[in-house]
C-alpha cells in the first residue's frame, strides 16, 4: 500500500509538473514530446502519441481579385454551356424504386431539364457543345482542341453566324477550324465521317468562321500527315524518314500550291517504300489518305524528278 501510494504521488507530481511547465509528457516513460512532420512523438521511446494532419501553414494567395478563395465544387468546364456549374438529377439505384418516390423523381427531372435553359440561344449552345465533345472524342483529339472549338462556336453564335445555318455544321466546322489553327493533321473527310453534318454544311460553316472571325489558318504541310499515315500503313522509321525528305523537297520546290497535302504525304510514303523495297500498293496509299489512285499517280509523276535530290 505504501509503495502504491508513493507511485501515485510521483505520477501526480509528474503530471502537475507537466501542467505547470505547459509541456506534454509521454504516457509510457514521461519523457517530453516533440512534433515531427505532423506527429507528436516521444523523444525517448519513440511512441506516437497524436497525429495532426491539418496544414497550419500560411494561406495560399489569390492575385485575381474577381475570384474568391472557395475550395468547394467541381472545376469549371469550358466545354459546357454553363461551365459545369448547374446541378443535374442523375440516374441511380434510387431511380429504380417504384411508387410515389419514383414518380416524383421523374417529374423533378423533367421540370429540371426544362428549366436548365433560359433561352433558345442557350439551348442551341448546349446542343452545339455536346456535338463538339462527341466529335472530339470520336477523333481522339486533345482537350485544348475541344475547349477552343467550343469557344469558337460561342463566338460564332454571338456574331449571329448561326442564323439560317446548321448547328451540326458549325460544330464540325469549329473542330476542323481549330485543327487547322493548331496544325493538327485532320482532313475534312475525317471530320465529316464522325459528324452529324455533311461536307457542304461543314464548308459553309468553315467559310463563315474564316471570313467573319479572321482565323489565323494557313496551308497544312504534308509533313504533318506522315507519322499517322506511316503508322496506319505499318511502315518502318526509315521509310518515314525517306518520305519526309521527299515531302520537304516537294514543299521547297514550290510545287504544293493547289494540291491536297494529304495526297502528297501518301505519295511520298509510296515513293519512299518503293525506293527501300517495301511492298506498298497505290491503292493502300490512296485509301489511307482518302484520295483517288489517280491523285497518287499524279503526285508520283511530280516526285520522280526530285529523286536525285533526295538520294543525294
Amino acid at each position: 500500500m505504501k509503495g502504491s501510494s508513493d507511485r501515485s504521488g510521483s505520477v501526480e507530481r509528474a503530471v502537475s509538473d507537466g501542467e505547470r511547465t505547459g509541456q506534454r509528457t509521454c504516457d509510457e516513460c514521461e519523457a517530453p514530446l516533440q512534433m515531427v512532420e505532423g506527429e507528436t512523438v516521444c523523444s525517448e521511446c519513440g511512441l506516437v502519441v497524436d497525429v495532426d494532419e491539418i496544414d497550419r501553414g500560411p494561406e495560399w494567395r489569390q492575385f485575381d481579385t474577381a475570384e474568391t478563395n472557395r475550395r468547394t465544387g467541381a472545376p469549371r468546364d469550358r466545354a459546357r454551356h454553363d461551365r459545369g456549374l448547374s446541378t443535374r438529377i442523375g440516374y441511380g439505384p434510387h431511380a429504380d424504386a417504384s411508387g410515389p418516390r419514383a414518380r416524383q423523381l421523374v417529374r423533378m427531372r423533367r421540370l429540371h431539364n426544362r428549366a436548365r435553359f433560359s433561352s433558345k440561344t442557350e439551348r442551341n449552345k448546349a446542343y452545339g457543345f455536346t456535338e463538339i465533345r462527341r466529335i472530339v472524342a470520336a477523333m481522339s483529339l486533345s482537350t485544348s482542341v475541344r475547349e477552343q472549338a467550343c469557344s469558337l462556336f460561342e463566338s460564332a453564335q454571338s456574331e449571329g453566324l448561326l442564323s439560317g445555318r446548321s448547328i451540326e455544321g458549325f460544330a464540325a466546322g469549329s473542330v476542323y477550324a481549330v485543327c487547322r489553327v493548331q496544325s493538327v493533321a485532320r482532313t475534312i473527310e475525317e471530320v465529316v465521317g464522325v459528324a452529324h453534318a455533311d461536307r457542304e454544311e461543314l464548308l459553309v460553316a468553315y467559310d463563315a468562321l474564316n471570313q467573319h472571325l479572321g482565323l489565323p489558318v494557313g496551308p497544312i504541310s504534308p509533313l504533318e500527315y506522315l507519322p499517322r499515315y506511316a503508322s496506319e500503313l505499318e511502315l518502318e522509321a526509315d521509310v518515314e524518314m525517306r518520305a519526309r525528305e521527299y515531302a520537304t523537297t516537294f514543299v521547297e520546290s514550290n510545287q504544293l500550291g493547289g494540291k491536297n497535302p494529304s495526297g502528297v504525304a501518301a505519295s511520298c510514303l509510296y515513293m519512299a517504300a518503293y525506293d527501300l523495297g517495301v511492298d506498298v500498293t497505290q491503292t493502300a496509299a490512296a485509301d489511307v489518305a482518302d484520295v483517288s489512285r489517280m491523285t497518287i499517280r499524279s503526285r508520283i509523276t511530280e516526285l520522280k524528278p526530285l529523286r536525285s535530290a533526295v538520294h543525294d
